[in-house]
């Protein structure tokens, strides 16, 4: 059942640009506190929606040009929002939740973690201060970032699709590819997405196969109130700082 419901996903979001890797929602309850578990059985079969650098010309770009006279808040949470619900239409005999990496609990808590949830599911390699034997940073908050094998840190975690009707005891768990597996990669990579994040060099710490082109990197880097308006134009006299 599971590979049925992959390959059904892969050829529906594919083309979008997204990518859907799966994971039993044992394995994500499995490393977390109990506040933050999801309130489903541990054999439930869940898939987490990664999207690709291709996803800004195969899914953004057309779904503004489809939905320009409407009122549009948020262009690419909208865009995603559009495409998963869809995705239900795939399977009409069985319930589909999905949940959005942008929606929260009323506690302010996200319903998910969506990075935990991607190293799960073998989808990227969730690097944390514990990853680091050497602790160099003393006091100061550290954040953790995945990196993905392919796209390195030219990719988003978009959401989750949940099957509750689907339970799947023998889905062997994959390992994320551990692509960043020295100690001093491993530092450089922590210390250029907690302190120097703006200028994006923690996305390139490995060799990527693909990455934001210069005009979604020139949308990315708008202030969001400002983004709207390059969607009907052209990108590329906005400047990039490095």
């Amino acid at each position: 059942m599971e590979r049925r419901v992959a390959e059904r996903l892969r050829s529906t979001l594919g083309p979008l640009g997204l990518e859907a890797h799966a994971f039993k929602v044992g394995w994500y309850n499995a490393v977390l506190q109990p506040a933050f578990h999801l309130p489903y059985p541990d054999d439930t079969l869940a898939f987490v929606v990664l999207s690709t650098p291709s996803m800004f010309d195969k899914a953004l770009k057309p779904f503004v040009n489809k939905e320009r006279l409407k009122i549009i808040r948020d262009p690419v949470d909208q865009c995603v929002s559009h495409h998963l619900s869809r995705v239900k239409e795939k399977f009409p005999d069985q319930r589909v939740d999905v949940m959005f990496d942008y929606e929260m609990l009323p506690s302010r808590k996200p319903k998910f973690l969506a990075q935990t949830a991607a190293h799960v599911a073998g989808a990227a390699y969730y690097y944390q201060r514990k990853d680091v034997k050497l602790d160099p940073w003393g006091k100061k908050k550290i954040f953790g970032v995945c990196i993905h094998p392919k796209y390195g840190g030219w990719f988003a975690i978009r959401g989750l699709l949940l099957f509750p009707d689907i339970q799947v005891p023998f889905l062997e768990q994959p390992a994320p590819v551990d692509c960043v597996s020295q100690e001093e990669k491993r530092i450089e990579l922590l210390e250029q997405f907690n302190f120097h994040w703006q200028d994006g060099r923690y996305r390139d710490i490995i060799e990527v196969k693909e990455r934001y082109s210069e005009e979604q990197r020139a949308y990315f880097a708008t202030p969001p109130a400002e983004r709207f308006r390059l969607l009907g134009g052209d990108f590329t006299h906005v400047k990039i700082t490095d």
